[in-house]
């Protein structure tokens, strides 16, 4: 380590292993033999048998997250200790903050108070401090105290200052999120596509209730001809069963599957669809579905509507009607989904990962 190459601080508040868009940007950034970023990243050590780690992931053998009251503050003091014995300050340039919330970011603070400091804004954290009053105060701490702000979509910023209003929007600045190089570069061979009048659909992701499959599955039941496949936590799919028994559509269930896994799934189906209810800071898995020439399907929340536009395809999963409608021309209209493929490898390509990467190493260097 030399001084001329100071290492950025960084943790995530989630167990090594844990799925999604904000853990998978963090380890492309982080991680492996050569990282974009030059870190020290850190993540929680899960409980029971620890899952493969990429190079250059450390753990955090921290116990108790919790969201509000004192064990909260039990458990960002035991962060902070753990983050103080691993960490020395004299190696460090600039701290990066994954989220405005959770129990990482104040640990951050606390462990490196005369540090720069970089807040990147997820979607998680804007929901999370709307209902959680120990988490507002968190991001409220957390926008004062920090040197800048980095915001993926602007919609992403417009919800920050509605939660915020006092934050200093000078702070702001928009980066948004990318994927990874040499999936733009080199992408999965797509497989053949399907005859005419069947669409293969795909639902990639965590099944949170912000995630709106439900929506998807009850509006579903509606659309003839339709085959959905779901890649998401076999945990969180047992609880939407009740649901999928009741629309009585049949779903195919591929498993949380690992990202080279997911991008060849991509080539096998001919919609991805994003049925998200309030909003993405940016729809990471949509890009890398349009970068294997897969089209998205997507209802228009905040950050979705921004990243995709015309792109993707807009619908209201919320409407039955809707939906079957947009299936359908999809499925009918010579063409379409070619001219989406095309569309969608184009925007995709505005996005890669070492621009990302690239800013936010010139945002530190200003800063500091």
């Amino acid at each position: 380590m030399t001084a001329s190459r100071p290492l950025v601080a960084t943790a995530l508040d989630l167990p090594a292993g844990s799925p999604g868009g904000s853990v998978e940007l963090f380890l492309d950034l982080y991680t492996g033999p050569q990282p974009l970023v030059a870190a020290r990243p850190f993540m929680l050590a899960p409980l029971g048998r620890h899952p493969r780690r990429p190079a250059g992931l450390e753990l955090l053998p921290v116990v108790g997250k919790c969201l509000d009251g004192p064990p909260f503050h039990r458990y960002v003091t035991a962060l902070q200790r753990a983050l103080t014995e691993a960490i020395d300050p004299g190696q460090i340039g600039v701290v990066h903050l994954h989220h405005l919330t959770f129990g990482a970011t104040p640990a951050l603070i606390k462990t490196l108070p005369d540090h720069p400091r970089i807040a990147l804004v997820h979607g998680t954290d804007l929901l999370f401090a709307q209902s959680h009053r120990d988490q507002h105060q968190v991001l409220s701490q957390t926008v004062q105290l920090a040197d800048a702000i980095v915001v993926p979509t602007p919609s992403m910023a417009d919800r920050l200052l509605q939660i915020a209003p006092a934050t200093d929007r000078k702070k702001i600045h928009h980066i948004p999120w990318g994927i990874p190089d040499r999936l733009l570069t080199r992408p999965p061979r797509r497989h053949h596509d399907q005859p005419a009048g069947h669409l293969r659909l795909l639902y990639a992701g965590r099944l949170t209730p912000e995630k709106g499959a439900e929506n998807l599955l009850r509006a579903l039941a509606a659309v003839p001809g339709a085959e959905l496949s779901i890649a998401a936590p076999q945990d969180q799919l047992h609880t939407l069963r009740p649901v999928v028994r009741q629309s009585g559509v049949k779903i195919r269930y591929l498993g949380w599957l690992r990202r080279p896994q997911l991008w060849k799934t991509f080539a096998y189906h001919d919609l991805l669809v994003m049925p998200s209810t309030t909003l993405e800071a940016m729809g990471l898995v949509a890009l890398e579905a349009q970068a294997c020439g897969l089209p998205v399907l997507y209802q228009p929340v905040p950050g979705l509507a921004e990243t995709l536009a015309a792109s993707g395809t807009a619908t209201d999963f919320t409407r039955p009607a809707a939906l079957a409608r947009d299936i359908d021309r999809l499925r009918t209209t010579p063409g379409l989904l070619a001219a989406l493929r095309q569309a969608g490898r184009a925007n995709a390509a505005r996005y890669p990962l070492s621009a990302t990467a690239k800013a936010l190493t010139e945002l530190g260097h200003r800063i500091s």
